[in-house]
Parts: structure tokens; sequence; C-alpha cells
């Protein structure tokens, strides 16, 4: 029984998008693993730009400081 949890930035990622997102990773564990996909469990969780950190900064001031 796999389990994938998937996090993003919360940026209005689309339900079509998940739905592909959830498609994807299911086809690809039943395609390399051999996977069952009715026992196959995707998870997406959205976070907030606040909550999340790259290079030790919050996003939104890392963003800023790319080229």
């Amino acid at each position: 029984m796999p389990y994938v949890n998937i996090q993003v930035t919360r940026e209005g990622v689309t339900r079509e998008q998940k739905a592909e997102l959830i498609a994807g990773v299911t086809a690809l564990l039943v395609r390399v693993l051999h996977k069952n996909p009715a026992t196959t469990h995707v998870v997406i969780d959205e976070i907030d730009l606040d909550n999340w950190g790259v290079g030790g900064l919050p996003v939104a001031e890392f963003r800023k400081r790319q080229p």
C-alpha cells in the first residue's frame, strides 16, 4: 500500500493539475514497482508561502534574491 505525499506552495494549483499529479504518480508506481493502483494513496498538501523556506529564507524572500 504505497503512500505518496506531495507538498507544494499554495499558489493556485488547480483541481485539474492535482488530478494529473495523482494519476501520474499512481501510474509511475504501477509501471516501476508493479503496485496496485487501488491501494496506492497520493496526498497533496498546499503550504502557505510563509511556512516554506529555502536556503535559510522564507520562499518569497529567496525568490526575490534570485537573478
